[in-house]
């Protein structure tokens, strides 16, 4: 054994004496080989897990270190926002002090099985030690809980939390007094329990221990309005009540395909980006993680999009998971409130409207992509497209559960009669160009499913809508797309009206039922945006970029390969009987899933890397997408098929 630690446990053996052992100075540089350091920066989105509460969301790198959090939800300004600079912007790193005094990399990472919980392993020459993180679900606003296991041997621990308000902007007040401490951050407090002696220096909140063979230390964050303490948490009571509900939760699904392990994962990280209290869903967790490292392309991603909580909801409903359609339809009833024409494409979770984007220059991005944004402007973006997902969805909806008719009806009604003096209107279409609105072919579609779908719930006895004049828009808009967004010298449909441009959105039109799959048309459309927008490994960028120019977007520089289409390639060449195509891309899409099976929102297929916000809903659904049709007959439609 290396001297260094045999003279350390011997001085832990004349120095201990009972419960977790406090180290002096002393015993800490002999265990580790020198004073702790700070831990290094993850560089790769992917380093990292997701632990949430329904309410809100962390990430926990491969070093231990819990670099992003807000709270208490989502879209709240964030305590730990080293994911977008440095650990000076705050972040608490919570393991083993390894040789040199250097937090080191987890040997083993993974997910307690079933859960949201997040067990990481280090073995080094001292030992062998455990770390779980979770965030409890319950009524407390934001607990994160951090316990420790000793394996084997004596391993020298340390926790640095550091929070710094405002997105790292500013240096708080703290306190600490035996093993627990506070942290004032204007609106509330952060209180930290421990069952060891932590110090307040500079603003941040330190501790040492050692972790011996046998041994359980926990460490639990709470946050709690105002400045009332709150009770000290039972940390095993909490991991219990954790694992049960996930583990109840999961075994809803009604899934008994292949790749389970992708398919549960993907649904418990949807679950994780529902914010309970309204029952809406954020896209991501996180904000300005970039689609081009070193790129402009940073956006906010923590607000409940109605397109992405659609297809959300209409995933999860393919695999048994009614409540949350329930709760989405509650939430849609709510936020419209009986006014489609103030409708937005994006609240905040809790129905807000007001989503003001802003630069945070004293933030310098991850890997130095800047700006980084909060609020997003294309809140008042007009996006045509977003009627045809939500009506899509509500149809759905009370499909699979019959009692949702009577509030599905009236959304519906309200929203297709909005469309009505909206779809023939140039857009800024599904991907939120910031630059001059076109006719997108996307969008077009879209609406023709929003009249479709409209139309058969009156047909089916729901509602008393004007079915005579939907019918005669349906009809138009079909004849409309097929003269002005297709090109026949490519036979492909085309990104936008008199464009030549492809977009992988027109994907849609392969399960939409606007023509049937075997249209030629359709399969032309399919073969073109394969030949078009592929990258290395079969992977499909949006439309093309323009570089250092601004393109259709009106934005500069390029991006990744986007995963949701892969998702929709995937159904695209199953409805035209490519099988085993179609099964090749799945796992390619499964192969790059971080070691956690999370995915961000792109690909960048040259480098090997995942980009942008993490983990990203919209890519998840992806996974359950090609899960679920992959392992089914080919693909069945209740939607009626307009020929061409």
């Amino acid at each position: 054994m290396n001297s260094r630690i045999l003279a350390a446990q011997s001085a832990l053996s004349s120095e201990a004496t009972t419960g977790v052992f406090i180290p002096s100075p002393r015993v800490i540089e002999e265990l580790s080989g020198g004073r702790p350091g700070p831990a290094r920066r993850t560089k790769r989105i992917e380093d990292h897990g997701l632990i949430g509460n329904l309410r809100t969301a962390a990430l926990v790198d491969r070093r231990g270190s819990v670099d992003w959090m807000c709270v208490p939800r989502f879209d709240s300004p964030a305590v730990f926002a080293d994911l977008l600079g440095s650990e000076e912007h705050g972040m608490w790193v919570f393991g083993p002090v390894g040789l040199g005094g250097a937090t080191p990399e987890v040997n083993r990472q993974r997910y307690l099985d079933r859960t949201l919980v997040v067990e990481s392993t280090w073995l080094n020459p001292a030992g062998t030690v455990q770390i779980l993180d979770f965030m409890p679900i319950g009524d407390e606003p934001a607990q994160l809980v951090r316990i420790a296991r000793g394996i084997s041997g004596c391993v020298p621990m340390r926790s640095l939390l550091r929070a710094r308000p405002g997105y790292g902007r500013t240096v708080p007040q703290v306190a600490a007094e035996g093993g627990r401490a506070r942290v004032d951050l204007g609106d509330g407090r952060l209180w930290l329990d421990a069952p060891v002696p932590v110090r307040g220096e500079d603003g941040d909140l330190a501790a040492e221990f050692i972790l011996s063979e046998g041994e359980t230390v926990a460490f639990t964050l709470s946050w709690q309005p105002g400045t009332d303490a709150p009770p000290v948490p039972d940390a095993s009571r909490l991991l219990g009540s954790t694992q049960d509900f996930w583990r109840e939760w999961i075994s809803r699904s009604t899934y008994v395909g292949p790749d389970r392990e992708a398919v549960e994962r993907s649904l418990m990280t949807l679950k994780a980006l529902q914010y309970e209290p309204s029952g809406a869903f954020v896209a991501a967790p996180t904000t300005s993680l970039p689609e081009e490292i070193g790129g402009v392309r940073n956006w906010d991603y923590r607000y409940a999009w109605l397109r992405d909580s659609a297809l959300t909801v209409g995933a999860l409903l393919d695999f048994g998971y009614v409540e949350e359609a329930r709760r989405l339809v509650k939430w849609l009833t709510k936020v419209i409130g009986g006014r489609p024409e103030s409708l937005q494409i994006m609240y905040g979770v809790g129905g807000e409207r007001e989503l003001t984007e802003m630069e945070l220059d004293w933030l310098p991005g991850f890997a130095e992509s800047s700006p980084v944004r909060i609020g997003n402007g294309a809140a008042g973006q007009l996006q045509i497209d977003v009627y045809g997902e939500v009506v899509d969805m509500l149809h759905k909806a009370q499909l699979h559960d019959p009692g949702l008719a009577p509030a599905v009806t009236t959304l519906v009604t309200g929203l297709v009669t909005r469309l009505e003096a909206l779809y023939e209107q140039p857009d800024m279409g599904i991907w939120e160009i910031r630059g001059p609105r076109r006719h997108f072919v996307h969008s077009k579609i879209m609406a023709w499913v929003a009249f479709d779908r409209a139309i058969k719930l009156t047909e089916a006895g729901h509602g008393d809508g004007p079915i005579e004049r939907w019918r005669r828009i349906r009809d138009e808009l079909h004849q409309e797309v097929c003269e002005r967004g297709y090109d026949p010298a490519r036979n492909t449909f085309t990104q936008s009206y008199g464009s030549t441009e492809l977009d992988a959105a027109l994907l849609h039109i392969v399960t939409s039922g606007f023509l049937p799959p075997s249209d030629p048309w359709i399969i032309g459309t399919v073969e073109a945006i394969q030949r078009e927008l592929s990258t290395q490994g079969g992977f499909l960028l949006r439309y093309p970029t323009e570089g250092a120019d601004h393109g259709v977007d009106g934005l500069p520089g390029d991006e990744g390969a986007f995963l949701i289409c892969m998702g929709w390639l995937i159904l695209a060449l199953t409805a035209i009987d490519r099988h085993e195509e179609a099964e090749i891309f799945k796992d390619q899409l499964l192969q790059i899933c971080n070691h956690l099976g999370l995915l961000a929102e792109e690909w960048d297929a040259e480098a090997g890397r995942q980009l942008g916000n993490f983990p990203q809903a919209f890519s998840h659904i992806t996974v359950l997408l090609a899960a679920l049709t992959t392992t089914s007959t080919p693909l069945t439609r209740q939607n009626e098929v307009i020929p061409s």
